[in-house]
């Protein structure tokens, strides 16, 4: 059974992954590409690096991780230096589920070292039937060291009967289903890989004449690196000591089993920073977009000619969906002004929760503090970009509305969420979600968050929005679109992580 953290009511990416190949720094690359993306997941983080001894001939594999952010692992530059030499490595931040936070043994990057060599592996994404695979593993002998799911894929490449080792990669993909972007280095190469319906993005990019690759492209800005492309949809992409800006890479495909892409939609109204381009796109432009059309759906008129209707985000992930609301309502005539009416402290940690007072109204104030002389007498216009159990935004609305404000009018720049995800998206359980709740009436749910008006983008606004070059097609399982791939339903009772 999936978790979502108390302190965050928003639904959560399961992790960040970063690799490269064949680079004298490669360690301390992989370190600042996690850092930036930090955002993806905050629980461990990890390295793992591949050096070759000549004196030995012999290739091994340094690791290094733990839990907490990327700057609490690696806390001296030493770790870096030091314990991770190789010219090679990738990188893991986590995100949990199934309630397995504590679980060390979770940790990516995997490794293990088998007939062929050493392996390790960085999965961003949800196998959709993990269970399935897992059971009959066990049946034949496999012995797990994690509950995730993320292990069968070294067990499956190790239990191949194929000669080549790229071959029994390759073997492995085709047996798992759902939502993978895959990092897997061995001794002599990087594999890159995605699932053929790219659920999740994957970058390449290029530094100093050596491939790189990211969740998001803005792991490449910290370190210099140009974006190249995206990893396609099925795409396995083998970088080697011949993949230089001289020579060509060599890819290899999956199976497309006639399956059109599905890129997860929340990439782009929540997960994704917005200076990254994923799917080939900006998600700075798409997030203005987003917000113009809720501009135009769902617009706010001032009282009075010499008044402006006052528009805030709630920072920071929908700072950039409130540019687009402000232009397109003053462009409509509509006297709007953004302001900054919520200020966001980023150094929260531990809330010492006193017994009269409830954990998650702790949290909002420890996280948001209103500023006041902005909101006093306003009516303001809230833009947020989803809605998940609606507990954190109903303790919201009660703080801004301390600050004495005329009105407060919610926008949500995506439709309601009905149905969790299976595809790499930690949301609560159906029945916890405000929409499910109200029985997709959203009057009752403006009664339950006590806002004087509530509107949320529509379906098919929303995928107006989204850019639709090429094949471009969207995963919408969770705002009750239909279900892109099938789906172990099994409730699990072993607490394992999907």
């Amino acid at each position: 059974m999936k978790k979502t953290r108390l302190d965050n009511d928003k639904p959560r990416c399961a992790c960040g992954i970063f690799g490269i190949y064949g680079h004298s720094q490669a360690s301390l690359l992989t370190y600042y590409g996690l850092h930036a993306l930090q955002h993806r997941g905050q629980e461990a983080s990890g390295i793992v690096t591949s050096d070759y001894d000549a004196r030995k001939q012999k290739h091994h594999f340094n690791i290094v991780k733990g839990m907490g952010l990327v700057t609490d692992v690696f806390k001296d530059y030493r770790i870096v230096q030091d314990q991770l030499k190789g010219m090679s490595a990738i990188g893991h931040n986590r995100y949990s589920t199934a309630g397995s936070a504590n679980n060390r043994s979770n940790i990516q990057p995997f490794t293990v070292n088998y007939r062929n060599g050493n392996l390790a592996l960085a999965h961003n994404g949800n196998l959709t039937n993990f269970r399935t695979l897992r059971q009959e593993l066990q049946e034949e002998g496999t012995i797990f060291q994690t509950t995730s799911d993320s292990e069968i894929v070294l067990h499956l490449i190790a239990r191949s009967k194929q000669k080549q080792q790229i071959d029994q990669i390759q073997e492995a993909l085709e047996k798992i289903d759902g939502a993978f972007s895959l990092l897997i280095l061995t001794d002599t190469s990087l594999i890159v890989t995605r699932d053929i319906y790219g659920f999740r993005p994957l970058a390449l990019g290029m530094k100093d004449d050596r491939f790189v690759v990211a969740s998001e492209s803005c792991a490449f800005d910290l370190i210099d690196a140009t974006y190249v492309r995206d990893i396609a949809p099925g795409e396995i992409l083998i970088i080697d000591d011949n993949g230089t800006k001289a020579k060509k890479l060599h890819s290899r495909w999956l199976p497309k089993k006639n399956a059109k892409p599905h890129h997860c939609i929340f990439e782009f109204i929540y997960f994704s920073r917005p200076d990254s381009q994923i799917f080939g796109e900006s998600v700075d432009k798409v997030r203005r977009k987003l917000g113009k059309a809720l501009a135009q759906e769902a617009p706010i008129a001032p009282d009075s000619d010499e008044m402006k209707t006052i528009v805030i985000s709630v920072p920071d992930s929908s700072n950039t969906a409130t540019l687009g609301f402000v232009s397109e309502s003053n462009k409509q005539g509509i006297p709007t002004k953004l302001e900054i009416g919520l200020i966001r402290n980023h150094y929260v940690g531990r809330t010492f929760i006193q017994p009269e007072q409830g954990e998650r109204e702790m949290k909002v104030r420890t996280k948001y503090n209103t500023v006041k002389g902005v909101l006093k007498g306003k009516k303001v216009v809230l833009v947020d970009d989803s809605i998940v159990r609606g507990t954190t935004s109903k303790q919201l609305v009660k703080l801004l509305k301390e600050a004495g404000p005329k009105e407060i009018h919610f926008r949500i720049t995506s439709p309601p969420i009905i149905s969790p995800c299976h595809w790499g998206m930690d949301f609560p359980r159906k029945e916890e979600l405000i929409a499910v709740r109200c029985n997709g009436d959203v009057e009752t749910i403006r009664r339950e968050l006590d806002v004087d008006s509530l509107h949320y983008l529509s379906l098919e606004k929303m995928l107006d929005v989204v850019p639709h070059t090429g094949e471009k097609n969207y995963c919408t399982a969770c705002f009750g679109g239909k279900f892109p791939t099938g789906v172990e339903l099994t409730t699990d009772k072993n607490g394992l992580e999907s």
